[in-house]
């Protein structure tokens, strides 16, 4: 071999030997990774795809597509649906709409203030889902706290219909839901680097101006985040809208319930859920496309 083509062989020998070691490496990763992913396969996959499985089967245990069928079909799946979205989207605009401020108020205060009001927002978090929905129904009734309140002050005359409809599992919806807004959009903001807003106002612009034209498109990440998280779990959820709605508000997820007490219909059922989810796969992929979902923590711009 000349003395040219050893440097050669000798750097081919090494590429070898870096190829060998990244296999290596990958396999021990892989390993360390493969009770994660066993656990993610039996907790997740397998139930997913037996779901997925349940939706094509019939009334009358034949392989059909009769559950699709009845849920395009019927206007009753449809007006469900239409129920599903929009309390979605309305607790998710006034999550934004109160959340929003008050993420920009404690983004404003001292690290210590700001962590004591922190516990404010946290503190639903600490009392039982199904306790808080409760004492909602307990407050929003005919003969309810608020109501007796609002006569008193003579805001109205008789009492309000604020439960078992939609008005009150909005309400119950959002304060639930609330810091779920709250939290990663504080983050984003408290990542904001302070010497943007100071720049601006050394070239002259107002509070104002600063705050429209520097801090709230830096922010918008975080609000997207939040509003996503807040809208995919409202897609989902169960027991307040049961609770408040009384019956008259009927969403996926009490849709699927009835089919599997009521009907024992497990087809139709997991239709639903196939659907449902699909739906929140489209959201998140959509999503995706406008804003990391590492954001979804609070990350950083």
């Amino acid at each position: 071999m000349s003395e040219a083509a050893l440097p050669m062989a000798a750097a081919a020998t090494h590429a070898d030997d870096l190829r060998r070691d990244a296999r290596r490496e990958q396999l021990a990763l892989f390993g360390l990774a493969s009770p994660a992913l066993l656990l993610v396969m039996v907790v997740l996959v397998i139930p997913v795809g037996w779901l997925f499985y349940l939706s094509f089967i019939g009334a009358d245990g034949s392989f059909s597509l009769e559950n699709y069928e009845r849920m395009f079909d019927s206007k009753s799946y449809r007006r469900i649906f239409w129920t599903t979205f929009e309390i979605s989207f309305l607790t998710t605009g006034i999550c934004i709409l109160i959340g929003y401020p008050l993420a920009y108020f404690l983004a404003q205060l001292p690290r210590r203030a700001a962590n004591l009001c922190l516990i404010t927002v946290l503190l639903p978090f600490w009392t039982s889902l199904l306790v808080r929905t409760y004492a909602w129904l307990v407050l929003l009734q005919r003969k309810g706290l608020i109501n007796e309140w609002a006569i008193d002050l003579g805001l109205w005359d008789e009492p309000v219909k604020l439960a078992h409809n939609m008005t009150g599992t909005v309400i119950g919806m959002v304060h639930i839901m609330l810091p779920f807004l709250v939290l990663p959009l504080y983050g984003s903001m408290k990542a904001i680097d302070r010497d943007y807003l100071r720049a601006a106002a050394n070239l002259g612009a107002g509070p104002v101006r600063n705050f429209w034209t520097v801090f709230l498109p830096l922010s918008l990440p975080g609000l997207f985040a939040g509003a996503l998280i807040v809208f995919v779990l409202c897609l989902g959820f169960y027991v307040t809208p049961a609770v408040l709605g009384g019956g008259k508000v009927i969403m996926v997820s009490m849709k699927i319930a009835s089919n599997i007490e009521l009907f024992v219909n497990w087809g139709a059922a997991s239709a639903l859920g196939v659907v449902l989810l699909a739906a929140t796969l489209v959201i998140l992929f959509t999503a995706a496309r406008f804003v990391k979902l590492d954001r979804l923590a609070g990350g950083g711009h």
